[in-house]
């Protein structure tokens, strides 16, 4: 899994990384699906600093979390929205893609604090973010994803 990155120049910074994985709201998680093939899906996501973790919330069934409780190995690709430089056409963005498994948090107050934070990168409105938490928090499975590679890339197209 731990590979050189080919075009070395254009490798990020671990703080980079982190600072992508931060701020941005959304990525794809790959996950090995049904028949060994491979599944991508967009998630929201929150990178606790604390702990190095990425976490994830979602409905308890599904091809994701069958996938997910058959191998807990997954990829998480978060991508920035990008640049045009003025009079130009190519787009210049910074990715970051983290390799490691999965791990179901059971603890439902861990659970509901989790999501607060993960709201939060969407409003500022806590009654808002407590009133979704006490109708949709019994219901919602919460899963980390604990990194065992982080890479990331900075790409100009043409």
């Amino acid at each position: 899994m731990a590979r050189n990155m080919i075009r070395a120049k254009q490798q990020l910074t671990r703080e980079e990384c982190v600072e992508i994985l931060k701020n941005e709201k959304r990525g794809v998680l790959s996950v090995l699906g049904d028949d060994g093939y491979p599944y991508g899906m967009p998630l929201n996501h929150y990178y606790n600093e604390a702990d190095g973790r990425l976490y994830f919330h979602s409905g308890r069934l599904g091809h994701k979390i069958d996938a997910l409780r058959a191998c807990g190995k997954a990829s998480f690709c978060v991508l920035e929205e990008g640049r045009r430089e003025e009079g130009g056409w190519a787009l210049r963005f910074r990715s970051v893609i983290v390799f490691g498994r999965v791990e179901f948090i059971e603890d439902r107050e861990r659970v509901y604090a989790i999501t607060a934070q993960l709201s939060r990168k969407f409003t500022d409105d806590e009654a808002y973010i407590a009133d979704e938490i006490r109708r949709s928090g019994p219901a919602t499975c919460m899963f980390a994803l604990s990194p065992e590679q982080i890479t990331g890339k900075r790409v100009r197209e043409a």
